[in-house]
């Protein structure tokens, strides 16, 4: 039995991480959210961790009432450290939303413990940071995005045979072959409409705006160590290949299941052996037909600027990152139209003097001084 840590338990990702845990039978030894008080309440009574850290502070004061004595609970983003420090955990499944997962990964990867990690913009814009420092302790880092971890299951036992490309499917999302002026006045509701995968706002909008396959570019850059013109996205309507890799020989290896994203948080917690899923068994009889198409990188942008901050390099990646994560939040609140996203994100790589070998507190202060630009 293993013993598992969520970071972001009430998320998207954190509710099917606790679920694929339970249908394991492994013990959660701890968990964390945001400001989802109601549902982690929920949360702490079936499953009994011994931590609990929430990060907000008006939410943490309105929980602690209601938690018994047997809870330790911690408060903040310097309690949710001192939680990750303290906890018995074999494996941490990182499912926090956006840069503010970056800090909790480091203090994972510290303690040398495996990190499932779902939050890429940690990859993004620390990565050389967390990969050099879990070389130091040991830590092994697994991605639970669903296209990399097919990426990482098609490359298992395939070493010293590396990839001569990696091909990462898109959905395309709900604006698939719209032009830009039909996008000039979309509204949220309609970009919240993903036509196969349940997920949280921020990372639905991403995938609306092709931002999310620009940064799953970066992300594969990093977890797999090949050069960026060696990436292709192609738009897979069915979300059925999950991401393919070829090999010099020009074989291309995919993995396939139903858009399920319980399928990669269990291989990621089970890994390297395989059990029984409680996902629905692939039926490709009934799905007839796959399709693919080449993006539209012209209306949609996003991908071009991912691979320009990729190719910049140093804090470029987090200026990127931390523009778009303003700009979402400021689409999600009707402050600005769709297409405007990619703009934000453009003139702040275009105006935002780039630090060259960052520290975790330059890629921190960086993230800082984006945000409180964008929200003047």
């Amino acid at each position: 039995m293993k013993k598992v840590m969520i970071l972001g338990s009430t998320g998207s990702v954190g509710t099917k991480a606790l679920d694929v845990a339970e249908h394991l039978g492994y013990e959660i030894t701890a968990i964390s959210a945001n400001t989802n008080i109601k549902l982690l309440e929920k949360q702490i009574e079936k499953s009994h961790p011994a931590l609990v850290a929430c990060t907000d502070d008006t939410a943490a004061r309105e929980l602690k009432f209601g938690l018994n004595n047997k809870t330790e609970f911690f408060t903040g983003a310097s309690g949710l450290q001192d939680m990750i420090r303290e906890a018995d955990f074999d494996i941490c499944i990182n499912a926090i939303v956006g840069m503010a997962g970056t800090v909790p990964s480091i203090e994972v990867i510290k303690r040398g413990k495996t990190l499932a990690l779902a939050n890429k913009e940690c990859i993004v814009t620390a990565g050389e940071i967390l990969f050099d420092l879990a070389e130091e302790t040991g830590s092994e880092i697994i991605s639970v995005d669903s296209e990399h971890s097919a990426i990482f299951q098609c490359l298992q036992d395939k070493i010293p045979n590396k990839p001569s490309r990696i091909i990462l499917t898109a959905s395309g999302g709900p604006f698939f072959g719209k032009t830009a002026k039909e996008l000039e006045n979309v509204t949220a509701k309609k970009a919240l409409r993903h036509p196969n995968w349940s997920m949280g706002a921020k990372i639905t909008i991403d995938s609306a705006t092709l931002m999310n396959k620009g940064l799953e570019i970066m992300e594969a850059v990093r977890l797999f160590g090949v050069p960026e013109g060696k990436t292709e996205v192609i738009i897979h309507r069915e979300s059925i290949i999950h991401s393919m890799v070829e090999f010099e020989d020009f074989s291309i290896l995919a993995q396939l299941s139903v858009p399920d994203m319980k399928i990669p948080i269990q291989y990621a917690l089970t890994y390297p052996k395989r059990y029984p899923s409680s996902s629905k068994k692939l039926d490709l009889t009934k799905i007839g037909k796959l399709s693919f198409f080449r993006p539209d990188e012209k209306t949609f942008k996003s991908m071009r600027l991912c691979r320009d901050a990729l190719k910049e390099g140093g804090t470029a990646p987090t200026i990127l990152n931390a523009a778009n994560e303003v700009a979402v939040e400021m689409f999600l609140k009707g402050k600005i139209g769709f297409l405007k996203i990619a703009d934000i994100v453009e003139e702040a790589l275009n105006k935002t003097v780039t630090l060259f070998n960052p520290t975790i507190e330059d890629i921190i202060q960086t993230d800082n001084d984006i945000r409180q630009k964008l929200l003047i």
